[in-house]
């Protein structure tokens, strides 16, 4: 069972290499591609390009969510594969999907899932992992599930102030995919009570810096038009995120979003989407800098879909 484990790893690493030559190309032929943010010292961050949105969904809807997911964004998927994916006994299918606008993992459990896994938004590929692990702590995560081997590497779950939780893995052998044409935003909504704790422990660890922090930024953008809120802009070598500090009195779906995706033409990508069976959750909506979208794909996976405003 070990080596079972073992070639489907092989395999879905080997699809990762195919899909990123694909993205090569895509990324080239881009308009108004994006590469990771320059930085001196990276810390254990590798690149946006490896960091991954966890989508986890019902075995039923996987065909769909993929269609609709490479309808939209382009990309290309790996093969699909069955293995357990977690330090305890659990039966998942996987794949990976590798888009201009971000990776995805997603996961369709056959077995129900272990506590705290499917909690967790993100993964981010780290150098070592024993040094990001020091590093999280130092800085005021807590590790919540430690680390464990998998056939390709090393993985672990760390919790924020705040209460984000994300996947810190390595890999035993260093990965190569070509740069993102946009790079998303991890998008975390927290209290006013943690906020500042957060935004500081996260910009240490990371080695990142705070782009943009806005207190009364349009709240329009989390469906309270008329209204404001902080809105807190950082970026890493990890990628982007928005920091979203709110009273928590949020209509639907916000706060159900995971990632945000910066795409050329917000319309025209709607339009593909919805006939590829996504729907829009919450229409357009014009900011200062960029007009926004709520959507959600097939299987329940709700993203953010935003395009910038030339200034």
């Amino acid at each position: 069972m070990r080596n079972r484990h073992r070639t489907c790893a092989i395999r879905f690493r080997a699809g990762l290499v195919l899909a990123a030559s694909l993205m090569l190309l895509l990324s080239r032929s881009a308009a108004g591609g994006q590469t990771a943010p320059a930085a001196g010292d990276a810390g254990v961050a590798v690149g946006p390009q490896y960091d991954s949105t966890h989508v986890y969904l019902a075995p039923a809807d996987f065909d769909a969510l993929v269609a609709s997911l490479v309808a939209t964004f382009g990309g290309q998927a790996t093969k699909r594969y069955v293995a357990n994916p977690l330090p305890v006994p659990s039966s998942a299918e996987m794949q990976a999907l590798m888009s201009p606008v971000g990776l995805l993992s997603m996961f369709a459990f056959q077995t129900p899932i272990p506590f705290p896994f499917g909690q967790e938004r993100t993964g981010y590929l780290v150098t070592d992992m024993d040094q990001a692990i020091k590093d999280a702590r130092a800085h005021g995560a807590e590790v919540i599930v430690a680390p464990y081997k998998d056939p390709i590497g090393t993985d672990a779950v760390i919790q924020w102030p705040g209460g984000l939780k994300m996947q810190l893995y390595s890999h035993f052998t260093p990965p190569s995919y070509p740069p993102l044409a946009t790079i998303p935003d991890n998008r975390v909504y927290v209290s006013p009570d943690e906020a500042d704790t957060f935004v500081d422990d996260f910009v240490r660890f990371s080695h990142g810096k705070v782009l943009a922090d806005e207190p009364h930024a349009d709240a329009g953008e989390i469906g309270r038009t008329g209204e404001t809120y902080r809105r807190v802009r950082i970026t890493s070598a990890f990628g982007n995120m928005e920091v979203l500090v709110t009273d928590g009195r949020l209509p639907y779906p916000f706060g159900h979003e995971i990632t945000g995706y910066q795409v050329q033409d917000l319309s025209a990508t709607l339009a593909k989407g919805t006939a590829a069976g996504a729907k829009i959750l919450s229409p357009p909506y014009k900011l200062s800098d960029r007009t926004t979208a709520i959507v959600e794909f097939p299987g329940g996976y709700i993203a953010e879909i935003h395009s910038l405003i030339a200034p």
